[in-house]
């Protein structure tokens, strides 16, 4: 699942409105497709201030547990893949040929084996959809349980699979995959408990999303150890105690409305208007009037102490000058804000970072689905594929987690185009490594593929919110991984030419996909270095138009002053 990373949840942005001076602090949506419940729908947030600190803290460790447990399990398929195989998953779609020539999966198998996880990649995109809509209208908690029942679905389906009349692994995992963003992004709001350290709770919720790929590396590990005996029936059905545990704590220790942005707290605590009530005019004595909006002012003025409190003794001029700098130093930020999200989605600003996304997410999800089988061909030595899957099981979780707070510096204090050139230098490294049948390519591959994949998901996501902005970003980001996901459907067409038209060889594939990255990507680079000099030159000339508005002489009287 692609890394929303725009900011702590607290972000707000100017909105071109009628006065060039005019600011609104804008709650941050979660839908892709816009906010269409009625206004009497939407759920209501609530204020951290409203609750006990150690309640929040409470909120905010649960929440970690959950989704190290759940939010992107679906993702440590390299691990549970060789489980499947052991245990003959799809083994009775091989032909008696290729049962008596002993290969470790036969042709039907790898198919089928790899669209689970295709079907678990595309359908945890496309979920944003769904997930966005139930979080906005009806609040985290719905989402939550939502989210643990689909996880109890998923762990029947697959402990049960074998003895279903019908294939219940694809299903299986697709449950589980659909369950995952639900109880993920939900819990983004939570970063709003504590403002002061949002971007540390962000970065929790984030490396427990990463870290939760390692559950699969775990059970092969038990399963190992046990020579078998815990089969993955007995495996899924214990993993129900983790979708009755969010369960249990949805209903009864996390909010079942989202924590308002410290935006949305201040826009209303210093809003003077507050303090006068419609029922004020019932009131025939005007003292008692006063005495009212008077201890409505104080209680106001009470919440804006509060809510500094919670932000800290950092000024807000000081964070304002260090957002401006993030801004400036990206070289885009702004490049489509204010436009339509129709007049945004014909842009090549769109088009190019969604063909991008199209490729590195098929190539991402392929590598992860197909890692053993392609260096059991390159390395000819299927005890050395077992072991470079092995440090990959390892390090996809640990790479993810590692890389989160470099991530930050990166995006914070590079350009726009420089990002975006060193994902393509590094997709580019990625290529060339995978295609060279050497144990040190095998291992130098892993490190720079962990460290590459949380970067790319967190760049795309930075790009769309500098150069499309918050007001669009929902519809245009969404669009964007969905798209993407959709497309990942092209990974079974990349098995097949795998297995049929080249012999199990994956080098054709591998370079065909990284021409491909390489040419998609370096347009994508050239177009916003481009766009970004021609920003900076129309910025440059502004600010010298407004210097000489300042220094024009203003004449009095016939004489200069």
């Amino acid at each position: 699942m692609s890394l929303h990373r725009v900011g702590s949840m607290s972000s707000y942005e100017h909105v071109r409105g009628s006065s060039p001076a005019r600011t609104e602090h804008r709650k941050m949506s979660f839908n892709p497709v816009g906010t269409w419940a009625p206004p009497q729908a939407q759920e209501e947030p609530v204020a951290a201030v409203e609750m006990s600190k150690t309640k929040r803290k409470v909120q905010v460790t649960t929440a970690v547990i959950y989704c190290l447990f759940a939010a992107g399990i679906v993702f440590g398929y390299a691990a549970l893949k060789p489980v499947l195989v052991k245990e003959g998953v799809y083994r009775d779609q091989c032909t008696q040929e290729e049962l008596d020539q002993g290969e470790g999966t036969c042709y039907e198998q790898e198919i089928r084996l790899n669209f689970m996880f295709t079907t678990a990649a595309v359908a945890t995109n496309v979920c944003a959809l769904p997930v966005g809509t139930v979080l906005d209208r009806y609040g985290p908690r719905v989402s939550g349980l939502v989210g643990s029942v689909l996880l109890a679905i998923g762990a029947l389906f697959l402990a049960f699979a074998a003895q279903l009349p019908f294939d219940g692994y694809i299903p299986g995992y697709l449950f589980l995959a659909l369950g995952g963003p639900f109880v993920f992004i939900s819990s983004f709001q939570l970063s709003n408990t504590f403002p002061r350290h949002s971007g540390l709770i962000l970065a929790l919720l984030t490396g427990a999303f990463d870290s939760s790929s390692a559950i699969f590396l775990f059970y092969r590990l038990i399963y190992s150890a046990s020579n078998g005996t815990f089969s993955p029936q007995k495996f899924f059905l214990l993993y129900l105690v983790v979708p009755l545990f969010i369960l249990l704590v949805q209903l009864f220790v996390m909010p079942a409305k989202s924590y308002k942005t410290m935006g949305e707290l201040l826009a209303k605590a210093e809003d003077p208007s507050n303090d006068i009530d419609p029922a004020d005019n019932e009131i025939g004595d005007q003292a008692r009037i006063d005495r009212l909006r008077e201890e409505r002012r104080m209680r106001r003025e009470s919440v804006v102490s509060e809510i500094t409190s919670l932000l800290g003794k950092k000024s807000s001029d000081k964070q304002q000058k260090q957002e401006e700098k993030k801004k400036e130093v990206s070289g885009v930020w702004g490049a489509l804000h204010g436009r339509s999200a129709l007049q945004q989605i014909k842009s090549p600003w769109f088009v190019l970072i969604t063909l991008f996304t199209v490729v590195q997410m098929t190539r991402i999800n392929y590598f992860v689905a197909t890692i053993r089988p392609q260096y059991e061909y390159m390395l000819r030595d299927y005890r050395l594929a077992e072991h470079v899957n092995n440090v990959f099981d390892v390090a996809l979780p640990l790479g993810g987690v590692i890389s989160i707070p470099f991530i930050g510096l990166v995006l914070d204090n590079t350009s726009t185009p420089f990002v975006l050139g060193l994902l393509v230098t590094l997709a580019t490294v990625i290529g060339l490594l995978g295609i060279m049948p050497y144990i040190w390519a095998a291992y130098a591959n892993i490190v720079i593929f962990v460290v590459y994949r949380p970067l790319y998901y967190t760049a795309v996501s930075d790009y769309a919110a500098k150069v499309f902005g918050f007001q669009t970003f929902g519809k245009v980001y969404g669009l964007i991984i969905c798209l993407a996901g959709l497309l990942n459907f092209s990974q079974s067409g990349l098995d097949a030419l795998t297995h049929k038209a080249f012999d199990r060889n994956p080098l054709p594939v591998n370079v065909l996909l990284l021409v491909t990255a390489f040419v998609v990507g370096s347009a994508l680079v050239a177009y916003v270095w481009h766009q970004s000099r021609h920003m900076a030159r129309d910025h440059l000339e502004e600010e010298a138009e407004e210097g000489n508005e300042e220094s024009m002489p203003v004449l009095t009287n016939g004489r200069s002053q």
